[in-house]
């Protein structure tokens, strides 16, 4: 009996010598990931500067290799250059804004002041509704791009009321919208597959990008004006050139998930996208790789932004609450939980990082402080709210609805 009873004391202990040892393995390589995440990801910090990101190892266990399509033109070394010369730039300019507000941003008292001013119905076809999509033109604020049910995008002149362009061409609805900061130039797409750069005036597509195989889920504008970021259900994301129709481009992760959302950091030379299973993901453009992921929601990714500061990251999921990250600490510091069944469809700051809006059940602004404290709730919409942007300064608001409206809140 005592034999018995020592044999299996030593295997016992020598099966837990084993887990101690795969244990210390395990974190020491998890220690290994963190640190090499976070040193990619300290080029966000504005003090440094954005250079290019190492190849930690933790982006070789992420996946994030480069699937090389032979249609793809390639990220030459004037390209990388470009970017990173602009990169260098918004940093200088974030550096000289420092903290502080701008003295004509719209205050909590009067953000709580304000009202629907404006409730357009007319935008999209009565008998396909529903505005799907949603855009602000950065320099002239009064423009105000939508995209329909219909297949059509609308531009539209909030100042005089009046339909400045329809712009049919999509075989499909219009899910994603940009209006160019600088020029009247659009850039739509849709689940047919494609994306269209448009002339305002003319209203007429200039470019087709073909570069997905799946429903185009995802789109952003990078700060130069002349590269767009889209993510599909095809697993992928694309790098294009709008001025000439190139894909630069084209990668997956090697997940096998489809990818939901995409969003370009303030400075360019990272973005996030998000997947239908739940992740959030940053991904360093030059090296074409995944840098760190972040976890913690459940279900499908349905938005994310970026604050203009270059620090915090905001995503929604179908999970009905809201989470915030620190881009420095790479940590969730965070979670804003909404009623349960609340649905959120689309998140965005303001220019200034002050605002955080939310479209979804409702509209909701928040202020980016550390409560994250709810400033106003707006109910007008009779349906779920697809999109949500602050006009420059937030002196006003617009969102979009299922119920085929446009509206505008602003101070009586």
């Amino acid at each position: 009996t005592q034999r018995q009873q020592l044999q299996t004391a030593r295997q016992e202990l020598s099966h837990a010598l084993y887990q101690h040892d795969a244990a210390c393995r395990v974190i020491a390589r998890l220690n290994k990931e963190v640190t090499a995440a976070r040193e990619a990801l300290a080029t966000l910090k504005p003090q440094a500067g954005i250079t290019t990101v190492p190849q930690p190892a933790v982006a070789a266990e992420a996946g994030g290799v480069a699937n090389q399509p032979t249609e793809q033109a390639g990220m030459s070394e004037d390209i990388l250059e470009k970017l990173q010369e602009k990169a260098d730039i918004l940093t200088q300019e974030r550096k000289q804004k420092g903290r502080t507000v701008p003295e004509e941003l719209t205050t909590q008292e009067d953000m709580r002041a304000f009202r629907t001013l404006t409730s357009h119905p007319s935008l999209h076809s009565a008998s396909v509704p529903g505005i799907l999509a949603l855009d602000i033109h950065n320099s002239d604020t009064s423009k105000i791009l939508t995209g329909g049910n219909d297949r059509n995008a609308t531009v539209f002149n909030k100042d005089t009321e009046q339909v400045v362009a329809i712009l049919k061409g999509h075989t499909k609805k219009v899910t994603k919208v940009i209006y160019h900061p600088d020029e009247d130039l659009v850039i739509t797409a849709s689940p047919d597959s494609t994306i269209r750069i448009w002339n305002v005036p003319t209203s007429q597509t200039t470019l087709l990008l073909k570069c997905h195989d799946g429903a185009v889920t995802g789109l952003s504008l990078h700060p130069t004006g002349d590269y767009v970021l889209s993510t599909s259900e095809d697993q992928h994301w694309a790098f294009s050139d709008i001025r000439t129709g190139e894909l630069l481009t084209k990668v997956t992760d090697q997940t096998n998930i489809a990818l939901t959302t995409a969003q370009f950091h303030p400075d360019g030379l990272i973005f996030g996208t998000g997947t239908a299973d739940s992740q959030v993901r940053i991904w360093d453009l030059k090296e074409q790789r995944n840098v760190a992921n972040f976890t913690g929601h459940t279900g499908a990714i349905t938005s994310i932004s970026f604050s203009e500061n270059g620090y915090y990251l905001a995503t929604a999921a179908d999970d009905a609450c809201i989470k915030l990250w620190d881009l420095r600490k790479l940590r969730n510091f965070k979670t804003i939980q909404l009623d349960e069944g609340y649905q959120i469809k689309d998140l965005c700051f303001d220019q200034s990082g002050v605002y955080l809006a939310v479209a979804g059940t409702d509209i909701r602004i928040y202020l980016c402080n550390k409560q994250w404290q709810e400033l106003k709730v707006f109910n007008d919409h009779t349906a779920t709210a697809t999109g949500v942007r602050f006009g420059k300064h937030a002196h006003y608001i617009a969102s979009t609805s299922m119920d085929r409206t446009l509206k505008l809140y602003g101070l009586q």
